[in-house]
């Protein structure tokens, strides 16, 4: 039977008047691609901000590789093996690649990001970050400003510094948003490539990348998850039909 590696139980989460997530019930089982789907607002970023210790719930617990994680910071689970990418491009565009890269190697061995001190001095640094570099096809790029990278490499990019950490799980915000065809089609690509190798949760609204990666999806619709299963599952789910897709689920 397969090992569940996170598991999320009755995850509540509000901001004001607003129910971001209702009563959250999740696993995610180590080795699979776990789709999070649903409509804009339906929770599905504030659900990932608090898997990664971004935000801390109001009620619930979440368990990571059997520990209660519930109250630790993003930091800590950083260490236990949780990295997260985010939506928007985080990264240094007036590094090179691989400056990116060591920076991110130097903050997981328990350093700071010292501006003072560039992380490109030093080898112990920027050995693994080459070949992060080189595992996410970026290797030929090592020596360019982040600035002058493509969208799609810089997403790239921005996952070899979730990659430099050593993650168990890799949580994803929307990789492929604002690409063109051809870059999408590239980071699905890389992401099919990537999932034999590291558990994912993957946030996404492009389905066609979604059916193409996930294992298994959960839907959320205003905070609560509705429905988990394999693609085809989920596909003719008829509550998902109704309340995602918007389409009649009568005959």
């Amino acid at each position: 039977m397969a090992e569940t590696l996170l598991t999320v139980r009755g995850l509540s989460k509000r901001f004001g008047g607003l129910l971001a997530s209702d009563q959250v019930d999740l696993d995610v089982v180590r080795g699979e691609t776990h789709a999070i789907i649903g409509p804009n607002g339906a929770g599905k970023t504030t659900l990932l901000g608090q898997l990664a210790g971004d935000l801390r719930p109001d009620a619930g617990a979440i368990r990571f590789a059997g520990r209660d994680v519930t109250r630790f910071d993003a930091p800590l689970r950083s260490r236990l093996g949780l990295a997260r990418s985010f939506q928007i491009t985080s990264i240094f565009r007036d590094f090179s690649a691989l400056d990116n890269v060591a920076l991110a190697v130097q903050a997981h061995r328990g350093g700071n990001f010292r501006f003072w001190r560039s992380a490109r001095d030093e080898r112990a640094l920027r050995e693994p970050a080459r070949v992060v570099l080189e595992s996410v096809g970026l290797g030929a790029r090592a020596g360019v400003l982040a600035a002058h990278l493509a969208h799609g490499e810089q997403r790239q990019l921005e996952i070899a510094m979730a990659l430099a950490t050593e993650p168990r799980l890799l949580l994803l915000d929307e990789p492929v948003a604002g690409m063109g065809l051809d870059e999408s089609q590239q980071m699905v690509r890389f992401l099919g490539a990537l999932k034999r190798r590291i558990t994912i949760v993957l946030v996404e609204h492009d389905m066609d990348a979604v059916f193409s990666l996930a294992d298994r999806i959960s839907v959320m619709v205003y905070g609560r998850i509705i429905a988990t299963g394999t693609p085809p599952e989920v596909r003719s789910n008829a509550e998902v039909r109704r309340a995602y897709l918007g389409e009649d689920a009568t005959p």
